[in-house]
């Protein structure tokens, strides 16, 4: 791995999906979220004030597409490089990001482990050309076989979670409520994590389904009753 600070620029139109994103690349050694994107304009504008070393970057922007603006951040920007990071599985996309020298190419939804091992990865191989002024043939037969390395990195046990529950974002949440011992509403519990209503709520549900937390139904004297949750002890 390489010692240097690995500035990055997420570009994602999904506030919710950017602060993932954005938490668990700051979690790795020397990487750093230096600022987020919604659109490629904004893109195209942080570029003209700064130059980070990797980018993460989707497809599906509101302004334009990703692969567009893959292109122009080639053209205009070639030592900078690119994950994309994505719902688009069509071989037309995932063969012109290939084209335009895209180092990853994640599909949404996205496995954390997927994407830490791909940033390791980047880091691996960014740290190999950068302290070698040249390489042997071993050398290069290494850095283009990065897919086998990442599946290694990547190839731990893993749990199988519902779909729309990720492991990590299930270890910050346990992390933030274990010391509240009231019963909160699903919008407080998101204020106290950082994360939105709708993804708490679908969290908190699955505490409750693992009987890890109660749910309370208070039913007031207008509008919908309230589900509190508070969390079991054992």
């Amino acid at each position: 791995m390489s010692n240097e600070t690995i500035n990055v620029i997420i570009v994602e139109d999904d506030a919710d999906a950017a602060n993932i994103y954005k938490h668990f690349t700051n979690e790795i050694d020397h990487f750093n979220v230096i600022a987020t994107a919604s659109s490629g304009s904004q893109a195209l504008q942080l570029l003209k004030v700064i130059h980070p070393q990797l980018i993460l970057l989707d497809v599906f922007l509101p302004d334009m597409n990703g692969i567009e603006l893959l292109r122009e951040i080639r053209k205009e920007y070639r030592g900078i490089d690119v994950i994309m990071i994505t719902a688009a599985n069509d071989t037309e996309s995932v063969s012109e990001a290939i084209r335009g020298g895209a180092f990853g190419y994640l599909i949404k939804p996205i496995i954390i482990d997927k994407l830490i091992a791909a940033l390791i990865q980047y880091d691996v191989v960014r740290g190999q050309l950068y302290q070698n002024q040249s390489v042997n043939q071993d050398n290069i037969d290494d850095l283009f076989r990065s897919n086998n390395k990442l599946k290694q990195v990547a190839n731990t046990p893993k749990v199988a979670y519902p779909k729309g529950i990720d492991k990590h974002t299930l270890k910050l949440v346990r992390s933030k409520i274990q010391n509240v011992l009231e019963s909160l509403s699903a919008d407080e519990f998101s204020q106290l994590v950082g994360i939105s209503y709708s993804t708490m709520r679908r969290y908190l549900e699955y505490l409750v389904s693992l009987e890890e937390m109660e749910v309370e139904i208070i039913y007031g004297s207008v509008g919908r009753p309230e589900r509190k949750y508070k969390l079991l002890t054992k």
